[in-house]
């Protein structure tokens, strides 16, 4: 049993650096240059001109060493503590106005569908490229120093490094947007910050302004209901969908053009936390998104999705009751299936935060020939603001900061502007010149080509007469949730809305519910204050169509579980204390890390935990105790056969609470062995445990609401669980029932049902 476990450890460890040196590519190698690893340079310190230094840790100064009160000025001369102290205050850069908060990571994209009748675009054509690529993730309205877990869209932008040139697909995790139109660009983001009279509250909605202006803009109706569904607290960045949002154009090499949307889906399936779980990550973890993603990958747990394309030819845009350029519509997969062409993994930490993560700049004009744009309003204004941006928060010569750098050879006569990092060398630097130097790129040689557009009409400030219609799709998005993600939706409401002080505002919001469904309604103006019933000229409900649906596809989260059940990367806390038993716990460490996932001692103390019949000398080291770590940060809670250990977690509040709040979080338990099964009872409490089934004396297992009980252990009897476990109901094996409850991610009928308002946690 041993020699497996070594060999899979092993393994673990061998993986990531394998992975890594096949993905080795042209990008990371060009990264390589720039690299210089601090804990392994034989060069000791200098200035930035090179000189060397012999102390930085005294400014030069006037000083009599032999007398006590001789201290005197400092000298303006002295050059190294001015550099010092020069290059400290100037550190920072202007963070971004919107997803200032974010984790950046290096993979890799796979093509294994090449798509000729659409694109001519080298990377989704060729099955034997890697194509090396960054992703930067984030949330939307905080500072850099806001929390990861906050209610928000989350930015998901992929920066594909072709051989072709740089390709920028700047997404999000939320498919539609608020606006129509980028020129309202700026009043929404105003609207979101913080208010400016008080510069409160930080990065978050639940604010008197947001609704104000979700009120007023109507066409925001659609997306306020994914903000505020499960999609906007997702459980980790590696869970998250993805979505180019906007509209782009496939040119294939006949010349024909096809209107087409980019998504990419998890391997893992699509997850999210439960709202008091966010609230309380906020202050205990922070960072957990950004360090989730960063562990996953040091520990060779790199995280996959498939990416797909939907797919509308020119000449039937026209097709649908919607206006598929308008940001504030999907197309419902009901009417264009979603075509999964490649895949892309995350299989490399950065080296350096503010140099690759901070300085990475996304475009949605970046695009490669193939690849380009449509008339979507809110796409045109993105084209311009994302480069401007870039200029103001790094200058004119971002591009050529080695993140940012295309790993293709680049070539043209701009010039000059501060931070010139290249040097060209000749005579000229114009086109046309007399030594026909760099000249452009004949399409046919793969120079980018605009689509001959035919375009006809008037100069206006106005947009098309579909894009005046702002209901159908928000109702069609909370029509498809499951029954558990409608009521999140109408807590989330509840609780945005409470935090809004002024009646105009929440009460006007709750008139708007109305419009888009009068049970979500009724339910959120009962809790808020607004009216409980509808205004005198209610939105006349949507009427079914041929392209508008009541219903649709892949808009609940419930749709997107893992391909294969799975516990990979999940963390399972093991609660114990002094006088556990050793066997089982060793044995379940075995089996969770064959798993995928990873287990972590919880104990009172951070230190050496003593076995039942055991010394001080032997025992576990926990790996945080009750107090560092609560069950927000992990899956999963089990609790191991011991009755002295049962005895002393007993007499800590915490570890009931650890209990208590793992259930109201809707996450599996599981508890082994009477003790433990009575000891989970007690800390639920006789109201929970009249619902919730658990193990008697007959030793079978019990499954109940997600949680997994049995009260006869022998170790003798069950010495297979570690070996042959499968993720399945098993009535037999308590390990495989336990990593099947783990493997649904959380319990929804314990939350339908009422059971954790039984509980205080």
């Amino acid at each position: 049993m041993s020699g497996a476990v070594e060999k899979l450890k092993e393994t673990i460890r061998a993986a990531p650096e394998a992975v890594k040196d096949l993905t080795a590519n042209v990008k990371i190698k060009d990264l390589q240059s720039h690299i210089v690893d601090v804990t392994k340079s034989s060069v000791t310190m200098t200035s930035d001109y090179g000189a060397k230094l012999a102390d930085t840790d005294h400014w030069l100064k006037v000083v009599n060493p032999n007398d006590p009160n001789g201290q005197g000025p400092a000298l303006l001369e002295d050059q190294f503590g001015r550099e010092k102290l020069h290059r400290f205050d100037h550190e920072r850069i202007p963070e971004r106005v919107v997803h200032a908060r974010g984790v950046g990571a290096h993979g890799y994209f796979k093509l294994y569908k090449p798509i000729p009748e659409y694109s001519m675009a080298g990377m989704l054509n060729d099955i034997n490229r890697i194509t090396p690529m960054f992703v930067r993730m984030s949330t939307v309205q905080g500072s850099r120093g806001s929390a990861d877990t906050v209610r928000d869209v989350r930015g998901f932008a992929l920066k594909f490094y072709t051989k072709e040139g740089n390709w920028d697909i700047v997404g999000n995790n939320i498919p539609v947007f608020f606006i129509q139109d980028s020129i309202k660009f700026p009043d929404f983001v105003h609207a979101v910050k913080p208010e400016p009279h008080n510069e409160i509250p930080q990065a978050q909605t639940a604010h008197n302004n947001f609704w104000d202006f979700v009120y007023l803009h109507s066409e925001a109706s659609h997306m306020v209901m994914w903000a505020m569904s499960d999609r906007a607290i997702p459980r980790s960045f590696r869970m998250m969908q993805g979505f180019g949002v906007n509209t782009f154009t496939l040119l294939n090499a006949q010349g024909q053009r096809h209107f087409v949307k980019f998504v990419w889906t998890p391997e893992l399936g699509v997850h999210s936390l439960v709202w008091d779980e966010a609230l309380k990550l906020g202050g205990q973890d922070p960072d957990f998104h950004r360090k989730d993603l960063y562990e996953a990958i040091e520990a060779g747990s790199y995280p996959k999705w498939k990416f797909g394309i939907q797919v509308i030819p020119e000449g039937q845009e026209h097709e649908f009751d919607f206006d598929i350029l308008d940001s504030t519509k999907i197309w419902p997969e009901d009417l264009v299936p979603t075509q999964y062409i490649g895949e892309f993994v995350l299989n490399r930490n950065v080296d350096e935060f503010f140099t690759e993560t901070e300085q990475v700049a996304f475009c949605t004009s970046h695009v490669v020939p193939g690849v380009g744009f449509s008339d979507d309003p809110l796409l045109q204004g993105r084209n311009f603001s994302y480069f401007d941006t870039q200029i103001t928060r790094l200058g004119i010569n971002w591009e050529e900061l080695p993140i940012n750098r295309p790993a293709c050879p680049v070539m043209n006569f701009n010039r000059d502007g501060a931070m010139k990092h290249r040097i060209h060398k000749g005579k000229v630097n114009y086109w046309p010149n007399r030594f026909s130097a760099i000249p452009p790129t004949p399409v046919s040689e793969g120079g980018y080509s605009d689509y001959m557009q035919k375009v006809a009409g008037v100069k206006a400030r106005l947009n098309g007469p579909k894009f005046k219609e702002h209901f159908n799709q928000a109702r069609l998005f909370y029509n498809s949730l499951s029954p558990i993600e409608q009521i999140h939706v109408q807590r989330a409401f509840a609780f945005e809305l409470d935090h809004c002080d002024e009646p105009i505002v929440y009460e006007r919001m709750c008139q708007r519910l109305y419009d888009i469904n009068p049970s979500l309604a009724a339910t959120v103006s009962k809790m808020v204050g607004g009216p409980l019933e509808p205004p005198e000229s209610p939105k006349p409900p949507t009427v079914p169509t041929k392209t508008t649906l009541l219903k649709a596809k892949a808009l609940s989260q419930l749709e997107f579980p893992a391909e294969t059940p799975t516990i990979a990367t999940r963390k399972v806390a093991i609660l114990l204390a002094d006088g556990f038993d050793d066997t089982p716990v060793k044995n379940f460490k075995i089996a969770i890390t064959a798993a995928g996932a990873i287990p972590m001692i919880i104990a009172p103390r951070r230190n050496n935990i003593i076995p039942r019949g055991g010394s001080s000398e032997g025992g576990i080291t926990a790996d945080h105790h009750l107090e560092g770590a609560r069950s927000t940060m992990f899956d999963a809670v089990l609790i191991p056969p011991g009755p002295q250990s049962i005895a002393n977690l007993r007499s800590h509040g915490r570890a009931i609470h650890w209990i208590r709040e793992a259930f109201g979080h809707l996450k599996a338990i599981g508890a082994l062995g009477s003790d433990a099964v009575r000891f989970l009872g007690e800390a639920l409490g006789g109201d929970v445990i009249g619902k919730v089934q658990i193990s008697s004396m007959d030793g079978k297992v019990v499954s109940s609401y997600g949680i997994v009980t049995k009260s006869v252990y022998s170790g003798d009897e069950e010495q297979e669980w570690w070996q042959k476990w499968k993720i399945a109901r098993d009535e037999i094996s308590f390990v495989s029932a336990f990593f099947y409850e783990i493997s649904l991610h959380r319990n929804w009928q314990r939350d339908l049902d009422g059971l954790p308002n039984l509980v205080a946690f």
